[in-house]
């Protein structure tokens, strides 16, 4: 897990070394200053030597100085390599999330996403700062505090020992109760996200049921349970502190009152035996003793924090997208053939149970073939191996007489253009959100687009026109301007397959006819699949088929469906029927 963390700090590594160097010579410096500062007292102060004073009164300034040179610069870049390393670490999530199948997502809610590419990225940054500084820091002034303090006096330095097993045992204590505790708070951070996103995404559908108390109760409840998960950890965590500092106080009195004997049996004499320079020194060792095993405690507990998030980021790190590319991959779909062969499908293959089961179909190019059938039958599933949104269980899907795994993803993807049943458009222009499907497209190849997809009649109402900003998820057009919008920004990529997954739903019948009769008239050579629930989407299609459990019930046209298939015959009459009602 370590080493997948570390291959992002990349550039950044030289500077977390530096840092490390840098935080050894300032606890050098660090350890120095209260020998020097005994110096000063026992041979310049004590003695009256104003000479002595200025000699070590210079070398404290220069090594007070020297450490905060030190410090302050390996704070700096301890916090820029963290920054740094947050930030490839963001990326390299972010690029890796790109290339996951649909299958690959499946395994990852879309707010358990966003807490591990926000929350827990945070939580390395900063265990990752804390280790560049505080790893190496803390384990050196332990040992050079306690070096300088036997060489001082090494009877009384025994009071430090007799101290740690106290403070040693009690930090453990305290960091195997807070470990569970984290690790159950950032799993609520995912159910609070999912709140949240559920919430902002079906605000309409809330305000529509008055159910905004209700999603405020269920907001509170999880809030709260991370509220008491951190209270009773942050609780935990705080006895940290008066531990320490009960050990440091003990630590001092009794170093205090055994060297207060031993400086009046030896007069205040340097030759003779302890000083109050001595004292001084000792003292100020045994805080940073203390102090080092406290930081290494603050460590430990960051490290408890940061390893349920580290573990939670290599789980998006080390999955390896299912689609891939082959050694020697085609780099062109030369038309719009597709033939489905014996195929199935299965997302989860512990429980066993088909998607898709045994499919046989043929569609030539430039054919339009129409399906329906009842909700879950598996039509979307269908159409998502052509792309290779997923790959099949058993069987071979082909565009062009190719395996479609046997090309390259985006040489695939590029001459499949798909609308999916749920629509999404990005904050930006028109212009811009239509560019999606040809980055490179003129004016007027856009103008064509949008009139194919009987958008631009709506377009041109705008004040703005095809300057027109749409919002986050495009909430400021209707659900059937939306739908047009994205038929026409797939028009752009001049696609050899055209896929129309229930994308008409919100047009109205006249406006579907005139998307229908573009198709036909204007992309005659690209193989069309709609997808809907309207038969009259689909009646003058080539091909019709009706789907149901997974498995193809019943083929043919329209009229031989109405002869043949008691399924296709009642959905068109009752939609008949519909229609007739809502005439009269």
């Amino acid at each position: 897990m370590i080493r997948t963390l570390f291959k992002s700090s990349r550039q950044y590594t030289k500077g977390a070394l530096i840092t490390i160097c840098l935080s050894a010579l300032e606890v050098a410096f660090e350890i120095v200053i209260p020998t020097t500062m005994s110096g000063l007292i026992d041979y310049g102060v004590n003695a009256g030597d104003i000479s002595m004073v200025w000699r070590y009164g210079g070398l404290l300034i220069i090594f007070a100085m020297m450490q905060l040179i030190t410090g302050m610069s390996a704070a700096r870049l301890a916090a820029r390599s963290s920054a740094g390393f947050a930030s490839n670490l963001r990326k390299d999530m972010y690029d890796n999330i790109q290339t996951f199948s649909f299958s690959d997502i499946d395994k990852f809610s879309t707010a358990s996403i966003v807490t591990r590419l926000t929350t827990d990225v945070t939580n390395v940054q900063m265990a990752y700062q804390m280790l560049t500084r505080m790893v190496i820091r803390s384990p050196l002034m332990f040992i050079f505090s306690m070096t300088a303090a036997f060489r001082i006096n090494s009877e009384i330095s025994f009071i430090f020992i007799i101290c740690l097993p106290i403070l040693a045992v009690g930090l453990f204590a305290i960091i195997r109760k807070v470990m569970p505790m984290f690790r159950q708070v950032f799993k609520t951070y995912d159910e609070l996200n999912n709140v949240v996103q559920e919430n902002v995404q079906a605000i309409r559908v809330v305000k529509t049921f008055d159910q905004q108390e209700h999603e405020i109760d269920k907001f509170g409840k999880v809030s709260d349970r991370i509220y008491r998960l951190f209270s009773k950890a942050e609780r935990l965590m705080a006895i940290n502190m008066p531990l320490m500092q009960s050990c440091m106080y003990i630590c001092m009195l009794l170093i205090s009152w055994v060297c207060a004997k031993a400086i009046v049996l030896s007069g205040n004499d340097p030759a003779a035996g302890l000083t109050t320079g001595n004292l001084t020194a000792l003292i100020t060792y045994a805080v940073q003793t203390l102090s080092s095993l406290m930081m290494l405690s603050m460590v430990f507990a960051m490290m408890t924090i940061a390893g349920s998030s580290a573990g939670r980021i290599v789980e998006i790190l080390n999955e390896r997208t299912d689609i891939h590319d082959p050694e020697h991959p085609v780099t062109e779909v030369k038309n719009g053939d597709i033939s489905f062969e014996h195929v199935d499908l299965v997302y989860n293959r512990s429980a066993g149970k088909k998607v898709l089961s045994d499919i046989n179909l043929e569609i030539k190019s430039g054919q339009t073939l129409g399906i329906i059938g009842g909700t879950g039958s598996s039509k979307s599933s269908l159409v998502q191996l052509i792309p290779r949104l997923y790959d099949v269980t058993g069987g071979s899907v082909k565009v062009g007489d190719v395996d479609v795994r046997e090309y390259g993803v985006e040489a695939l993807r590029n001459a499949v253009a798909m609308v999916l049943q749920k629509n999404e458009l990005f904050s930006g222009t028109i212009t811009e959100n239509l560019r999606w499907g040809n980055e490179h497209a003129t004016d007027e190849e856009i103008r064509e687009a949008a009139h194919l997809a009987c958008a631009d009649e709506f377009i041109e109402q705008f004040p703005d026109k095809y300057d027109t900003y749409i919002e986050q998820g495009g909430t400021n057009v209707s659900g059937g301007q939306k739908q047009r919008l994205c038929i026409a920004r797939a028009l752009l990529k001049k696609p050899k397959v055209l896929i129309l997954d229930d994308s008409t739903s919100a047009v109205d019948t006249k406006t579907d006819a005139m998307i229908q009769h573009s198709f036909r008239t204007y992309i005659p050579d690209t193989t069309k699949i709609i997808i809907s629930q309207r038969i009259s989407s689909v009646q003058n299609a080539d091909k019709i088929i009706v789907m149901d459990d997974g498995r193809i019930a019943d083929m043919g046209t329209h009229e031989e469906l109405l002869k043949s298939s008691s399924m296709y015959r009642e959905t068109y009459l009752q939609q008949q029927k519909g229609g007739a009602e809502d005439e009269q």
